[in-house]
């Protein structure tokens, strides 16, 4: 059974940092493409930066310059490194875990909330 379980939210002042991670368990962790999108109430899903298996980084433009995306193979864990926090980052950040279209694989989310 394939589980995602991520860690590392919470409430933090504008300004402020967080780091989520993500830990895979239940399939081989190093081929997947790992991504963290985030969803505000009422709204879709949105990818917020992810890694390919060959270490290749891409981010949406809100957050360049202040996230930064990693993994670590022997621990199958992915991080969010998040600095400079704004208000408009927060939200449930789910971390995705995604091979092929049938192996593809989400977590339960974890809140992160930013005041101003």
């Amino acid at each position: 059974q394939v589980q995602l379980v991520e860690s590392g939210g919470g409430l933090v002042q504008a300004g402020g940092s967080l780091r989520l991670s993500c830990v895979v368990s239940g399939v081989i962790f190093s081929p997947y493409t790992m991504t963290w999108y985030r969803q505000y109430p009422g709204k879709q899903r949105e990818l917020v930066a992810s890694i390919a298996a060959n270490g290749t980084t891409n981010y949406i433009d809100s957050v360049k310059g202040r996230f930064s995306i990693s993994r670590d193979n022997p621990t199958s864990t992915v991080s969010l490194q998040m600095n400079r926090l704004k208000p408009e980052d927060t939200g449930v950040y789910y971390c995705n875990a995604r091979f092929s279209a049938l192996s593809n694989h989400w977590g339960q989310g974890t809140q992160v909330t930013v005041s101003p």
